[in-house]
């Protein structure tokens, strides 16, 4: 699919990485001489956190165009993202300039986090054709994606989305600001008065979201926390129990303090405070290292943004093949920022879960597989010795490959080699293995059909060599 991007801002260049990593090319206008130099930190902070949510390599990722016109930029394009500034004029007259140039059947998507479809189509030769599509930054971690317009449009691009790794959320009527941004709205007016009155600071107010309801929020939402705030009785017991404080004034939600040059400096000045020691650089990796760790948590528990990107990782992977001209590759991805440890590089624990995850894989290749799990068997490991050879870091693409040294009866041996992209040896592994009866809990012998099958890549594996340099 060819993407077109107008607008290479924070936004504009969060869809671009997106899209580039998950596959696609990408064509990019942007008047802003500066915008090259911009968009490229923006790929670069994506290419070193977007792979690390997944257990497998990302797609080849899509060619950059950077196009001197908007036409030249929409003309072939099969989805079309606009990202200018948030002024509705500015956006109409660059829906006009696209309509002119692009395809009839492209989509064009606007990123806006306020206007209505109704507002943005004014005027436009093909109304349908302008949806919105309202991501949440850093677009290339944050999945949620907010989709307004013609229906039978939104049901096409949902599809696209969802094949770039994003959640589309169907917004059922159009509304000034969707969904996500009106609940922003409600907790931002509350922190300005906070602020205004002198209850509570910059620091002291996200203090109370992220070590508070920001947690629950994260991995269940409002209305899921609160059910269990009901307890064994669900929802109507926690809405009969705390619904009459809504009438009570606590909150000021439909007013909001004047933004004085007095308290416009006071909350710059507490930011300051709080956040001032870090470049806007340093603090867009920490938010990316953290959003990756915490969703790599969920992943985990199958729950939230977790259960979307294990769904995202069964559509990357890609099963080891069994080849007399080639050891199979059984691990191939990007090692994630929280594997680092206090000297910067992969902590000695994760080349385990590499290499075991390896193993499972070879596993799956003869055959013992989930199936066979439940049928009563399976192997253990008995012992697995690492060496340990160069540094590996987040952001390291890597592979490994793995070998069948000796299978005789309960007993398999594999070997490991994990490498770089530019095939640089960083770890070997050797893994003595035996077969189980899960009922019994002793060795057994493998069933037939995975004996033979191991004793004919044994075969083939004593001709091979890893491709990382030198056998083992």
């Amino acid at each position: 699919m060819q993407a077109a991007v107008i607008g290479g801002g924070v936004i504009g260049g969060g869809w671009v990485a997106r899209f580039l990593l998950m596959g696609h090319d990408v064509n990019v206008y942007d008047p802003d001489p500066e915008s090259q130099r911009k968009l490229e930190a923006v790929i670069a902070n994506a290419k070193r956190s977007l792979p690390g949510l997944y257990e497998h390599s990302l797609p080849r990722a899509g060619q950059l165009k950077f196009c001197t016109s908007l036409p030249e930029a929409v003309q072939s394009a099969d989805w079309i993202t606009e990202a200018v500034p948030e002024r509705l004029e500015l956006k109409q007259a660059v829906f006009s300039e696209i309509q002119s140039a692009c395809r009839s059947d492209a989509v064009i998507a606007s990123s806006t986090s306020g206007f209505r479809p109704s507002e943005l189509q004014a005027d436009a030769v093909r109304p349908e054709q302008i949806i919105v599509a309202h991501p949440f930054n850093p677009v290339y971690l944050i999945p949620l994606v907010e989709l307004v317009g013609d229906q039978s449009v939104l049901q096409g691009a949902a599809k696209v989305l969802e094949h770039i790794g994003m959640l589309p959320l169907i917004v059922r009527k159009e509304i000034d600001a969707h969904i996500a941004d009106r609940l922003l709205e409600a907790v931002w007016r509350e922190g300005l008065w906070l602020i205004n009155d002198d209850v509570a600071t910059t620091q002291e107010i996200d203090d109370a979201i992220r070590y508070g309801f920001g947690l629950r929020w994260a991995q269940m939402g409002l209305f899921e926390t609160y059910r269990i705030a009901g307890g064994e009785a669900g929802m109507a017991h926690f809405i009969e129990q705390f619904g009459p404080a809504l009438q009570w004034p606590w909150t000021k939600l439909m007013d909001v303090p004047e933004l004085t040059e007095e308290l416009v400096q006071k909350i710059a000045d507490q930011s300051d405070q709080q956040s001032g020691r870090y470049s806007i650089r340093e603090l867009e990796k920490i938010r990316d290292d953290n959003l990756v760790a915490m969703m790599r948590a969920l992943k985990g528990q199958n729950w939230g943004a977790g259960e979307l990107l294990n769904k995202v990782d069964l559509a990357l992977a890609e099963a080891p093949v069994a080849s007399q001209q080639s050891l199979p590759i059984t691990i191939k991805r990007v090692i994630p920022s929280d594997w680092s440890d206090y000297n910067g590089h992969m902590n000695d624990s994760r080349y385990g879960d590499v290499f075991s995850v390896a193993a499972d894989q070879m596993m799956k290749l003869v055959g013992a597989d989930e199936s066979y799990i439940e049928s009563g068997k399976s192997y253990f490991t008995l012992d697995l010795q690492i060496s340990f050879l160069q540094e590996c870091h987040a952001g390291d693409e890597v592979e490994v490959q793995s070998k069948i040294q000796d299978a005789q009866g309960k007993k398999l041996w594999l070997e490991h080699q994990l490498t770089s992209n530019d095939g640089s040896l960083l770890a070997t592994a050797t893994q003595l293995l035996i077969h189980v009866d899960l009922e019994l809990r002793r060795s057994s012998e493998p069933d037939v059909v995975i004996a033979q099958k191991l004793s004919q890549l044994q075969t083939w594996h004593n001709n091979l060599d890893f491709d990382g340099g030198r056998d083992q």
